[in-house]
């Protein structure tokens, strides 16, 4: 029966095709700090590639929007042929043909300059410049996003590796103390039943450690792909992450630099600016437009004689216009633009309360890690304590086999609670300077 069972959590094994997982890390595996993980992250993710191209077409925009300030300058070429003219001398009686050249040319040169539009174009500069702005928000906005999500993966990460350690050592444990209970057996101070049901307790632990690899193999192609590295690569996160003091700060203080730090706030406020600018810039097109302008021209033949003679004349002036009918379009425009502005003050207050709300739930979350991780400290010590406990008296006859495995179970199960809670520790205090505007 014994080397049936054997056979069984062989096959069992061989079928899953659990590999030894530091053979793997050790031929073809990258550390990764936090560091790299957000640099690396920042500089592949496509969302923000797609973001500084959004940055560079607003940069664009505002040069468009200051060269409207130099002068326009045409220039004009016009050749054609001349049709023959016909001249009446008394009424329509009496036509003749006069002489006259084939062939017309026109060259051209026109230049005007902008002296006063009513602020279009300096409305014009600021509606770009704020556009501009907001587009470095919305990247500030997405970096700090992509970077919590990058996290999430990272400590889940931390947390397989963490969860291969434990179970390694309590596999080891578990296959040092089957040795004995076999002895025991042989020795028949113990029944084949708690042989048996040690085996399985065996198989279980290593059934979990091959999903533990198989989720860290997971995790680590997931992160190769969003870093842009090879698919192949195990990823090894910093193991000293856990050793840092992530403490807490007072509250207000939280809430004051999300008002300050935050980008999305940032940018709200500036859609704001850009909507009140809006306003100044429908209002500057009921103003009067002066420009100066002046002009150069070479034509051939001359227009009044016919002559074929080249005829060069130049003019210089100035130019004013007032758009009468801008005083009853723009009415309803100008409405418009204010009530624009209104919807997005309202924008404004309403991701504040989304601050605070937001604030608060991280402050708490990240408490109740901490809270959690000294909790479970002292559970792992306790289930420790139970699990030697029960271990002598298992050896000294004074408690059976399911005393002892449920003790060995508690006891797995504490620490692998704790080495998540560590990890959620680290992303809870992330999380919070997320909301806080500081990651």
């Amino acid at each position: 029966m014994y080397k049936l069972k054997q056979i069984l959590v062989s096959g069992v094994i061989g079928l899953f095709g659990i590999a030894p997982l530091k053979a793997s890390i050790d031929e073809d595996s990258l550390y990764l700090s936090i560091g790299q993980l957000f640099d690396r992250g920042m500089e592949q993710n496509l969302q923000l590639a797609a973001d500084r191209l959004k940055e560079q077409i607003a940069d664009d925009r505002a040069r468009t929007a200051r060269a409207s300030r130099l002068p326009e300058i045409n220039i004009g070429l016009n050749g054609g042929f001349v049709g023959q003219p016909v001249v009446f001398e008394h009424g329509l009686s009496d036509p003749t043909c006069p002489d006259s050249p084939d062939w017309s040319q026109n060259y051209a040169v026109n230049v005007s300059q902008p002296l006063y539009h009513g602020g279009r174009i300096r409305y014009a500069i600021r509606q770009a410049d704020i556009e501009k702005e907001i587009a470095v928000l919305q990247t500030a906005t997405d970096r700090a996003d992509i970077k919590l999500s990058l996290l999430r993966q990272y400590l889940t990460l931390f947390s397989l590796y963490k969860q291969h350690v434990v179970l390694t050592r309590n596999i080891n444990e578990s296959e040092r103390r089957l040795k004995d209970i076999r002895q025991m057996k042989e020795e028949g101070l113990i029944t084949n039943n708690d042989v048996l049901r040690s085996e399985m307790q065996l198989t279980n632990n290593r059934l979990s450690l091959l999903e533990t690899e198989n989720n860290i193999r997971l995790t680590s192609q997931q992160l190769d792909i969003l870093l842009g590295l090879d698919e192949s690569l195990l990823l090894r996160p910093d193991t000293t992450l856990l050793d840092e003091v992530l403490r807490l700060d007072e509250y207000e203080n939280y809430i004051s630099q999300a008002y300050s730090n935050d980008p999305a706030m940032s940018l709200r406020m500036r859609q704001t600016d850009l909507a009140r600018n809006n306003i100044q810039a429908v209002k500057a097109e009921r103003m009067p437009q002066l420009s100066l302008y002046a002009a150069n021209t070479l034509a051939r033949p001359v227009s009044r004689t016919l002559a074929d003679m080249y005829n060069n004349a130049w003019n210089i002036g100035l130019s004013f216009s007032y758009p009468l009918s801008a005083l009853y379009r723009s009415k309803h425009r100008i409405r418009e633009a204010r009530r624009q502005v209104d919807v997005y003050r309202n924008a404004e207050e309403q991701h504040r309360q989304q601050i605070r709300m937001t604030v608060r739930n991280a402050y708490l979350k990240h408490s109740e890690a901490l809270a959690r991780v000294d909790a479970l400290k002292l559970s792992v010590k306790q289930a420790e304590e139970n699990f030697r406990i029960m271990r002598n008296r298992y050896l000294n006859q004074l408690a059976i086999l399911t005393d002892l495995l449920d003790a060995d179970n508690l006891r797995l199960d504490a620490e692998l609670q704790l080495t998540t809670a560590r990890a959620q520790v680290v992303y809870t205090y992330y999380e919070l300077q997320r909301a806080a505007g500081k990651l």
